[in-house]
């Protein structure tokens, strides 16, 4: 009988800068004075903006939005690391890292507008993805394509620690360990897939160790520690462009609520989130660069009015794209030949919303309606059904807004 270990693994922990901003010099990765205010800069901006566009969706001028607070040092700390032309393959909740990659910001208002305008591909950035988990696949394609054209780029894929119990996650980091695709796996564990935590998802130690399943790297970073995770991220993407791709799990934590749908304190306590305020990335980042002489109260104060000054003109922008947009065209571009049933879905619509004439019975029948003989009985039941639960949905927005700010 032969009985011995045939494998071990280990997965290494990263840290540059502790809670209270304190560093570790052999842990620093090599950045200018400028490039850490811009670092600086670029977080207190995804901050003001997940304010600012939270405050629009509670008055009702947009639609649902996935605030990324408390997670920009792990979305500005790796989107910088990526080179312009190399591809990020977000999810919904990263706005920090569209802002580091150049998004402007009225675009990221546009997409929660619903508008098709703020999900289009620009320059090297897929859109958001909402399915959870089936993101990654796409950068495994993009890095395996990398690999057969011979080129020395890589894809940045974001997830949560939710997708991690997903299939497709794993299938994307296993067929790129056997493909050699140019990939970075970057999981920002914010501890809580909305209202699951991340301690029920899994027995594993680490996320990070299901790399090891995929025979590809895996590594840990404090995600609330910026200059720790560009150098984890920079080691990452130049490892993945030579043919090996790299999992990186980032510890940080939501401080804020799922989405705008979401009410947190539901299933989180207060001592959860208070553990968490005192290691705010932003707090410790500021706290460094004060130390090291960048930051002081004049330049915290310049970097916010420029700030107010970007979002205001920013929404006004949004706003104004808002308004030019023609609602009938969502019912356009999604066949070639429009079928029958949407041609009278937009010639009804069309009349409410241009003179507010109903539509008659006959026209306001579905194919299915119809099918059945006509019978169009209970339709005002069911809008009435709607405006109630739509009512009902604004006062629960209105009633987090109470507590959540």
């Amino acid at each position: 009988m032969v009985r011995e270990q045939v494998a071990e693994f280990s997965v290494e922990y990263v840290q540059a800068l502790d809670e209270e901003g304190n560093a570790d010099e052999a842990e620093l990765p090599d950045v200018s004075d400028d490039e850490l205010l811009e670092l600086y800069r670029l977080m207190r901006l995804s901050r003001r903006t997940d304010e600012r566009a939270v405050a629009l969706q509670r008055r009702g001028e947009s639609g649902t939005y996935a605030p990324g607070t408390g997670q920009e040092a792990a979305q500005v700390g790796s989107a910088i690391a990526l080179e312009p032309d190399e591809w990020m393959v977000p999810s919904f909740r990263e706005s920090a890292a569209f802002l580091t990659r150049g998004a402007p910001v009225h675009r990221l208002l546009w997409y929660a507008m619903g508008m098709e305008e703020g999900a289009e591909v620009a320059d090297a950035n897929f859109p958001p993805a909402i399915p959870v988990g089936t993101q990654p696949l796409h950068a495994a394609g993009i890095g395996w394509g990398h690999e057969i054209s011979g080129e020395r780029k890589a894809a940045l894929t974001y997830f949560g620690d939710g997708a991690t119990s997903e299939g497709d996650v794993y299938e994307a980091m296993n067929v790129a360990g056997a493909l050699d695709a140019h990939a970075v796996f970057f999981c920002q564990n914010n501890q809580w897939a909305i209202s699951t935590p991340r301690e029920t998802q899994t027995r594993t130690e680490t996320l990070a160790q299901k790399a090891v399943a995929a025979g590809i790297e895996g590594v840990q970073v404090d995600g609330n520690d910026v200059l720790g995770v560009l150098s984890v991220a920079r080691d990452a993407l130049e490892t993945a462009r030579e043919g090996d791709p790299v999992f990186v799990e980032a510890l940080t934590f939501r401080r804020s609520m799922h989405t705008t749908s979401d009410d947190p304190s539901v299933y989180r306590t207060e001592e959860q989130e208070s553990e968490w305020e005192a290691r705010d990335p932003i707090v410790r980042f500021e706290a460094y660069l004060r130390d090291e002489g960048l930051l002081d109260d004049d330049r915290v104060e310049r970097i916010t009015d420029e700030i107010e000054e970007l979002l205001a003109d920013e929404i006004d922008r949004a706003k104004e794209g808002r308004d030019r947009v023609v609602p009938a065209e969502m019912f356009d571009h999604v066949f070639a030949e429009t079928p029958p049933e949407l041609q009278r879905q937009r010639e009804t619509f069309r009349r409410e919303e241009g003179d507010g004439e109903v539509a008659t019975a006959e026209e306001g029948m579905s194919g299915e309606e119809r099918a059945a003989g006509g019978e169009v009985t209970g339709r005002g039941d069911v809008r009435e059904d709607r405006e109630t639960a739509e009512d009902s949905e604004t006062s629960e927005d209105e009633e987090v807004s109470d507590r959540g700010e």
